[in-house]
């Protein structure tokens, strides 16, 4: 058995009085795409953020690639893990060559020269090497989107993270991104997406896992979470995202 890239155990957050995460366990092996699915409200994202410690958690241990993360190790946990936004995040001042070569400037010490040839590279893979001395207002929601997964490969990290990348953008826009990241996944990176897209989530997941009240209720292959749901709760949220 190889080493899970990631180790959650008993991991606990609150915000206040409200607790977001109840002890949840999670491990993820390398080259793995989880998809995390559930109702709004659910602890999806806070999970996800707890991951690479945008959201320090009050409990449990997290362990990303061997490394411990929490109190004092957030820079520790974001060097090795990739985070690709709902609401995009680029710099509006910068170009778009600039906003993903400047990770690897800053964090990797890349020469300029050096991240520069990266990010045109990355921005090849995207689609989006006609577009790198344009502005982020200049670019389409889908188009930004596909920025900020080059931002994020940029750095090459040993774990991708996807805090629902479609759901700030227009429904004709959706599909470019969502193609984008199955090509991704293709390539053995390792995956951990939050998504409402239940089409990528059968299609392209290794596991699903579905998550309510701040749980992780039920957790399996696509074909046993979506033809064979156990939990109730799993087979009421199937019914109405679905449905529709």
């Amino acid at each position: 058995m190889t080493q899970p890239i990631i180790q959650m155990k008993g991991v606990v957050k609150s915000f206040g009085c409200f607790q977001a995460l109840h002890g949840v366990d999670l491990s993820v092996t390398e080259g793995e795409i989880v998809v995390i699915i559930g109702p709004s409200g659910s602890g999806k994202s806070t999970l996800i953020r707890c991951i690479n410690q945008l959201e320090e958690h009050n409990g449990g241990d997290i362990v990303v690639d061997g490394i411990a993360v929490g109190k004092g190790r957030r820079r520790a946990a974001q060097a090795e893990v990739g985070m690709v936004f709902q609401s995009f995040n680029l710099f509006p001042h910068m170009t778009v060559l600039r906003n993903v070569a400047l990770g690897p400037v800053r964090v990797r010490n890349l020469s300029w020269a050096e991240a520069e040839t990266r990010a045109k590279r990355l921005l090849a893979r995207v689609g989006l090497e006609d577009h790198i001395a344009k502005y982020p207002g200049q670019l389409s929601g889908g188009q930004q989107q596909r920025v900020g997964i080059a931002r994020a490969l940029a750095m090459e990290p040993k774990v991708l993270l996807f805090d629902e990348p479609t759901s700030a953008l227009d429904p004709e826009m959706v599909g470019e991104v969502l193609d984008v990241m199955q090509q991704l996944a293709k390539t053995g990176v390792t995956m951990v997406v939050v998504t409402h897209e239940m089409g990528f989530a059968r299609k392209v997941a290794d596991r699903v896992v579905f998550m309510d009240g701040g749980r992780i209720v039920e957790e399996g292959r696509p074909d046993e979470i979506f033809n064979a749901p156990r939990d109730p709760r799993l087979r009421s949220f199937l019914q109405a995202v679905l449905s529709h």
